[in-house]
């Protein structure tokens, strides 16, 4: 019965005379026309999908609207029926008997997708933080789900891709390295068994995208906007959030987008505070990779075309050694970024930190955005004087000393972004390092007094509340010896980075 639907759906009269282009998926078949595009499940069966009667296909085109549609309203309508009429002819949600179901769409220009402006080098920097703050959007909307997820979860996977590996890569990847891969992902596995099952009882896995890389994003009406999140296998999709947010990140950082996936990244904690998932994404990197490895050579297995096989196997042992890498992380440090406001404290720590720490980057822990966070406010709310009292800033630099030994604990390199304008503040971000026993970077940025003014006074809206006359009163106060290494931010960005870069490596 589907042959006869998708010759119904191909002609051009049933779209009003419009022409149709079709896209075929291992499991569905897309038909666009004009500015409609229907997806109409196929008649199979997998290990991990079920598609194999009316009944299943109704369910799955239901699911996919019902996880889709809140983060996408734009793109996903609905669900319409294929009716067979009295007289054998077929219609849209006609009175006859339902044939087939699918999933009613908006169509979209595919060159918007973000794969695609990866692959132009368009994807601006700029999307990454409103992409962040759409993910998080969409973990909070999402099902919490304690009966998936959590260290017999990862489990699931690392099994899956060892099967994966002995099976559809044997004679493509390199058994040994497949198997020191498999058993160093167990025994990572082994050490954070724990701290997934109490995220699991906390409610952080959750009903999640699943499939969430570049392909599956899309800017619509200037907005990151998610689709296409996997409604066929909980196995797949009931995840802890950060190994959801991991493909994403794995994804840019292996196209070379590595600042693109340090903003993500730093956005998203910024956003949730979840210092928990530190320790983990080294594993759900390396996880992820390793998914992609396997699913790159049974890909490679089922194509008859030699030159795309060839492409496909190599595809696979990147993405194997990128999995092993990826478990390899560099012992933490801590990066302190000093000096007056509008000295670019923040656009520095923001060019260095993805060099700095392994996959995603460095942790980068901002007082301003610490400030707004503890008073209550949003981050580019401005606050009075109150803001600013000496006690308040005293629980300022308390609190980001606070987190950057989090995370330094955790095993992640941070980068402290703060004036750290008197000796104690210096000596007390000093002493975090200390007492981690990582190696400590002090920065201490500075430029010209008038950079400075046209700096602040042309900033677009920001957590910092620093205004020309807050840089007037902080270059007449005290600093105090300041023994960290001077950079003179009125010289090229790019080359206060180099530089900035030269002296955390020569510690």
């Amino acid at each position: 019965m589907q042959e006869a639907c998708v010759a119904w759906l191909m002609n051009p009269a049933t779209h009003g005379g419009t022409a149709v282009e079709r896209i075929d998926t291992h499991s569905a078949i897309v038909f666009l026309a004009s500015d409609r595009a229907l997806k109409m499940k196929r008649a199979v069966r997998f290990d991990y999908l079920d598609f194999s009667t009316l009944e299943l296909r109704r369910r799955a085109c239901e699911d996919e609207i019902r996880l889709n549609q809140p983060a996408a309203p734009s793109i996903y309508r609905g669900v319409v029926a294929v009716t067979e009429q009295p007289d054998g002819s077929l219609a849209f949600d006609g009175p006859g008997t339902a044939i087939e179901w699918l999933v009613d769409m908006r169509r979209f220009d595919q060159d918007a997708l973000f794969d695609r402006l990866a692959a132009r080098g368009k994807l601006d920097l700029g999307l990454m933080p409103p992409l962040a703050r759409a993910i998080v959007a969409f973990h909070a909307r999402a099902e919490r789900r304690r009966d998936h997820g959590g260290a017999a979860g990862m489990a699931w996977v690392i099994d899956g891709n060892a099967l994966g590996f002995e099976e559809q890569g044997r004679g493509m990847l390199d058994a040994p390295s497949t198997a020191r891969l498999t058993d160093r992902a167990r025994r990572e596995l082994e050490r954070h068994r724990n701290r997934l099952d109490a995220r699991r009882s906390d409610g952080l896995v959750r009903q999640c995208h699943g499939d969430l890389h570049l392909r599956n994003l899309v800017l619509i009406d200037g907005q990151p906007t998610l689709f296409d999140a996997i409604e066929f296998n909980d196995r797949i999709a009931c995840i802890d959030v950060a190994y959801d947010l991991a493909f994403l990140l794995m994804d840019l950082w292996r196209r070379d987008l590595r600042r693109h996936a340090n903003t993500v990244f730093n956005a998203w904690i910024s956003e949730t505070g979840d210092l928990n998932a530190l320790p983990l994404f080294p594993l759900f990197l390396s996880c992820r990779a390793a998914v992609r490895a396997k699913t790159s050579a049974t890909s490679a297995g089922m194509q008859a075309d030699s030159v795309k096989r060839r492409d496909l196997e190599s595809l696979a042992r990147q993405y194997l050694d990128m999995a092993t890498a990826l478990l390899d992380v560099p012992k933490p440090r801590l990066i302190a970024v000093g000096g007056l406001s509008g000295t670019g404290k923040s656009t520095l720590a923001r060019a260095i930190a993805p060099g700095l720490g392994g996959a995603p980057g460095a942790l980068i822990v901002r007082s301003d955005e610490i400030r707004k966070r503890l008073l209550g406010v949003e981050p580019t709310t401005r606050l009075g004087p109150e803001g600013y009292t000496p006690a308040v800033t005293t629980r300022v630099y308390e609190a980001l000393a606070g987190v950057a030994a989090e995370a330094l604990a955790a095993g992640r390199t941070v980068i402290a972004d703060a004036v750290h304008g008197t000796p104690g503040q210096r000596n007390g971000i000093e002493g975090v390092a200390r007492e981690a026993g990582v190696s400590f970077t002090g920065l201490w940025l500075e430029a010209p007094q008038p950079v400075l003014l046209t700096r602040v006074e042309t900033r677009p809206p920001d957590a910092s509340d620093a205004d020309a006359e807050i840089v007037k009163r902080q270059s007449m106060s005290e600093i105090g010896d300041v023994r960290w290494p001077r950079l003179d931010t009125s010289l090229p960005e790019a080359d206060v980075a180099r530089e900035a870069a030269r002296l955390c490596e020569a510690v």
